[in-house]
C-alpha cells in the first residue's frame, strides 16, 4: 500500500493534529477522502504555527501602515524606508519546543530560519538579537537548557557571520516546562532590490537550492502547536539540525543571484518545508504548482512524498525563476557548492499537484491550504472577567525598605537584573565591523556600511505585567521599545512581534491574547509605530512533571529604529566627574509587579506601571533632541528595578560612582514607572530651561563622581555592586549557586 492508497484512520487524523470538524472540511474541500500525503500537507498548513486559524482575526486589528513602510505583514520580513534608497528587512520568530527539546539545534537553527527570512528579500543580514525566556534557575534542566540555547545561538551566528548585537533573558517559574526563544534578524538592501515571494508566470520553472532533504524535522509545525507532556523527549527527531557553513555559502549564492534579473519569486523552506513555501508562493501569486517529487535532492535513501514535504530540513530555498535562466542560476549554486534542481513549474490550474515515480501523489485545491484556512473565534474573557481569573492581589501595605543598600545589592545579583555578560560575550558582536553599540545598552546600534547612518534594534517584553493586566502589559511592551530606541538617540520606526502564549482553546490565555494586541495596537498607533511583521506561538504550556502549566503570556516585541548620524548615539555609560544627573519625568511609585517586591519580600501583589502614551510620545522626542545637540553625554530609560537600578546600571557601565539626594525611600528608588529616562549632562540648566519649555518634568537629582553609590543616609562601593551584578551567570553555569 502506498501513500496515495493507504487508509486515513481517526487515529491517523488526529495523530496529525486535526480535530473531527477540521478533517470534515478536508473531505468537503476535496470532495474525497486525502491519502496520506495529503493528510499530511493539511495537517502542517492547518497548525496553529503556520495558519495563525486562533490569532488571525485579531492580528488584522494592528496598526500596519506608514509613509515609511515599504511591505507590511504577510511577505517573508517587514521592509521600511532608511532613506537613501535603502531599506531595513527584518523579522522576529519563535523556536521554542525545538529549543526545549534539543537545546543546542533548537536554538541554531532557530537563528538560521529567521536569517534566511531576512535573506530571501534580498537583504544581507547585518544583525541578530534574540529574546529568551528560562524557568527557575535552580530547576534540574535549566543550566542544561541554558548552556545548549546559548552555544546554539553563538554557534550558529557566529559561524555565519552575522554580529549577535542584543537581547534580553527571563526567568520565571512559568518557564520551567516550557522555554522560550526567540530570534530576530535585521538586513539592508536596495530599494529597487527587494524580492517577494509570489509565484508567476505560466511555465515558469521552480528550482530548489541549498542542502539536500533529510528526515530531520518533519511534523516540526505540528509539534509547534501542541502542548508538551511527559514525552517531550519522545519529539527529539522533528528538531531540525542546522549548519551555518552552509547558511553562509547559500547567504552569498543567493545574494549574487539576486544581483541578476533572473529571479521571479523566492521564498525559504521555513516551518513545514517545501510544502509550505510552495503553497505560500503559489496562492499569493494566484497561481498552480506541480512538483516532481523525484527531483528533490535528498540525502537519505527511500524518502517518500510524504517525507519529503513534510521535512524540515535547514538550508534550503524555492525560486521561481524566469525562463532560460536556469542554467545561469545552477552556475552560481554549483560554484558555492550547493544543490540546484528544476523540481517543477507554475501552473495555471489553482492547485498544488506532485507526481512521483509516474503517478499524481497529490492533487489538492490551493485556496483551503492557504486564504481558506479555518479561522476560529476562541471564546476568551472579558479584562474584568480575566483579572478576576487571574486573582492578582490588590497592592496594600506596602513594606518600607530598612536598608536600601542591602535591597540594591540582592537585585542586581538576581536572576532577572545581573549582568548578562557570561552570555553576550560568547556572542560575536563585533563580526563586519560595523557594530557602534554592542550588549549592554538599551539598544545595540550598527552602521549602514558605507553610509553615516545607523540601525538602532532592541528586544523587550515584561511578561509579568502581561499576566497581571494583558492590556496595560501590551502596552508597555511596545512603549518600552520605543523608550529605548529614543534612549540611544534614534527615530522609532517599525514593530516585528512574537506573540508567545499558552493554549488558546482556554478562554483565560486566549483573553491574554486578545487584550496584549488591542494593548500593542494602541500603543502603536499613539507612537506612530507600526507593525511589519511578526510571528505567533501558541500552545506554550507543559504538562511534564516538574513543569507548571501555561507560560506568562510573552508578546516579545523587536522595536528598529534609524540614526541620522551613528556619531551621536547615546550610551547609558556615566562619562565624567562632576556632571550632573537629571531625572526625566515624575515618577509617581509604581511599585506594583516591581522586581523590587517580588525579590526582597516575595510578593507579585499590585497592578503594572500604567503607560501615558502621550507623555511617552512626549519625552522620547525630547530626548532624541537633546542627543541630537550633544547635550546628554549618557542616557538611560527607567526599567526593571526602577530608579535606583538605572543608576547602578549607568555607574557600573561607566565607571564612576554617584551622589544624588531627594528621593530616600524605596518607593521614589525602586519604583518601575514609565516614560522616564535619566540624563546626563555637562550644562543642567540649559537641559531644565529646554525641558520646562516643552512642558516636561526634569529635575537634577545628583552628581556623578567618586568611586560609591551613595546617598544621605547609605552607600554602596561600585566594586560591591559589580561583583553581585556579574556572579550570578558565572555560579549558575559552573553549578555554585
Amino acid at each position: 500500500m502506498t501513500a496515495a492508497t493507504a487508509e486515513i484512520t481517526p487515529e491517523m487524523v488526529a495523530e496529525h493534529g486535526l480535530s473531527d470538524e477540521e478533517y470534515q472540511r478536508i473531505l468537503a474541500a476535496l470532495g474525497r477522502a486525502p491519502n496520506l500525503v495529503e493528510l499530511g500537507i493539511f495537517s502542517v498548513m492547518w497548525s496553529e504555527h503556520c495558519s495563525y486559524k486562533s490569532s488571525r482575526r485579531h492580528l488584522k486589528k494592528l496598526p500596519t501602515e506608514a509613509p515609511w513602510v515599504i511591505c507590511g505583514p504577510g511577505e517573508n520580513a517587514g521592509v521600511i524606508d532608511i532613506g537613501d534608497g535603502d531599506a531595513a528587512i527584518f523579522k522576529m520568530e519563535s523556536h521554542n519546543h525545538p529549543s526545549y527539546i534539543e537545546p543546542y539545534q533548537g536554538a541554531a537553527t532557530g537563528v538560521g530560519g529567521i536569517l534566511r527570512d531576512v535573506f530571501t528579500m534580498g537583504a544581507r543580514p547585518i544583525a541578530n538579537l534574540n529574546a529568551l525566556r528560562f524557568g527557575r534557575p535552580d530547576h534540574p534542566k535549566m543550566r542544561h537548557l541554558i548552556g545548549g540555547v546559548v552555544s546554539g545561538i553563538g554557534g550558529y551566528g557566529n559561524c555565519v557571520g552575522v554580529p549577535t548585537v542584543g537581547g534580553e533573558v527571563n526567568f520565571d517559574a512559568a518557564y520551567d516546562g516550557n522555554i522560550l526563544v526567540n530570534a530576530m534578524t535585521v538586513g539592508v538592501a536596495k530599494q529597487d532590490k527587494i524580492f517577494y515571494s509570489a509565484a508567476t508566470g505560466l511555465g515558469n520553472p521552480i528550482v530548489y537550492v541549498g542542502s539536500k532533504t533529510g528526515r530531520d524535522g518533519i511534523h516540526g509545525a505540528t509539534m509547534a502547536s501542541a502542548d508538551f507532556d511527559e514525552n517531550s523527549d519522545e519529539k527529539r527527531p522533528t528538531v531540525q539540525v542546522g549548519d551555518p557553513f552552509t547558511e553562509k555559502l547559500l547567504i552569498e549564492a543567493c545574494l549574487e543571484l539576486m544581483a541578476t534579473d533572473a529571479i521571479v519569486a523566492i521564498q525559504d523552506m521555513g516551518a513545514a518545508g517545501l510544502t509550505s513555501s510552495s503553497v505560500e508562493m503559489a496562492s499569493k501569486g494566484g497561481a498552480g504548482i506541480k512538483l516532481v517529487m523525484d527531483r528533490v535532492p535528498q540525502r537519505e535513501a527511500g524518502m517518500t512524498p510524504y517525507e519529503m514535504m513534510l521535512s524540515e530540513s535547514q538550508e534550503r530555498m524555492l525560486m521561481v525563476l524566469k525562463p532560460g535562466r536556469e542554467a545561469e542560476a545552477e552556475a552560481i549554486f554549483r560554484k558555492w557548492e550547493l544543490d540546484f534542481a528544476v523540481i517543477g513549474e507554475v501552473t495555471g490550474t489553482g492547485r498544488m499537484v506532485l507526481e512521483w515515480r509516474g503517478d499524481v501523489v497529490c492533487d489538492i485545491p490551493l485556496g483551503p491550504l492557504a486564504d481558506d484556512a479555518p479561522e476560529y473565534d476562541r471564546p476568551h474573557l472579558t479584562l474584568d472577567e480575566y483579572k478576576a481569573w487571574a486573582q492578582v492581589r490588590p497592592l496594600e501595605d506596602l513594606p518600607e525598605s530598612t536598608d536600601i543598600a542591602a535591597d540594591l545589592l540582592k537585585l542586581m545579583a538576581s536572576p532577572n537584573l545581573a549582568s548578562r555578560r557570561w552570555i553576550w560575550e560568547q556572542y560575536d558582536s563585533q563580526v563586519g565591523a560595523d557594530t557602534v553599540q554592542k550588549p549592554g545598552g538599551d539598544a545595540a546600534v550598527v552602521r549602514v556600511h558605507g553610509t553615516d547612518k545607523a540601525l538602532a534594534m532592541t528586544t523587550d517584553c515584561t511578561p509579568r505585567y502581561v499576566y497581571a493586566d494583558p492590556y496595560e502589559g501590551g502596552k508597555q511592551a511596545i512603549a518600552e521599545a520605543y523608550r529605548n530606541l529614543c534612549a540611544v538617540g534614534a527615530r522609532p520606526l517599525a514593530v516585528t512581534n512574537c506573540l508567545n502564549f499558552g493554549n488558546p482553546q482556554r478562554p483565560e490565555i486566549m483573553a491574554q491574547l486578545v487584550e496584549a494586541l488591542r494593548g500593542m495596537g494602541d500603543a502603536c498607533r499613539a507612537l506612530d509605530f507600526p507593525i511589519v511583521s511578526g510571528n505567533v506561538s501558541l500552545y506554550n504550556e507543559s504538562k511534564a512533571t516538574g513543569g507548571g502549566s501555561a507560560i506568562l503570556p510573552t508578546p516579545a516585541i523587536g522595536g528598529v529604529g534609524l540614526l541620522e548620524d551613528w556619531r551621536k548615539s547615546a550610551t547609558i555609560g556615566f562619562k565624567g566627574e562632576g556632571e550632573d544627573i537629571v531625572l526625566i519625568g515624575d515618577p509617581w511609585g509604581a511599585c506594583g509587579q516591581s522586581i523590587w517586591l517580588r525579590e526582597i519580600y516575595g510578593r507579585t501583589d499590585g497592578e503594572p506601571p500604567r503607560v501615558d502614551l502621550a507623555e511617552e510620545r512626549r519625552h522620547g522626542e525630547f530626548i532624541r533632541k537633546v542627543i541630537g545637540r550633544g547635550q546628554a553625554t549618557a542616557v538611560h530609560d527607567i526599567s526593571d528595578g526602577g530608579l535606583i537600578v538605572a543608576l547602578a546600571e549607568m555607574a557600573l557601565a561607566g565607571g564612576f560612582g554617584a551622589k544624588f539626594g531627594g528621593m530616600i525611600n524605596a518607593l521614589d528608588l525602586f519604583s518601575e514607572d514609565q516614560g522616564c529616562y535619566v540624563v546626563t549632562t555637562a550644562d543642567a540648566d540649559q537641559l531644565l530651561a529646554e525641558a520646562s519649555d516643552a512642558g516636561i518634568l526634569a529635575k537634577v537629582i545628583g552628581t556623578v563622581g567618586g568611586g560609591n553609590l551613595e546617598a544621605a543616609h547609605w552607600q554602596i562601593p561600585l566594586s560591591d555592586l559589580r561583583a553581585a551584578h556579574e556572579g550570578f551567570f558565572p555560579a549558575l553555569m559552573s553549578n555554585e549557586l
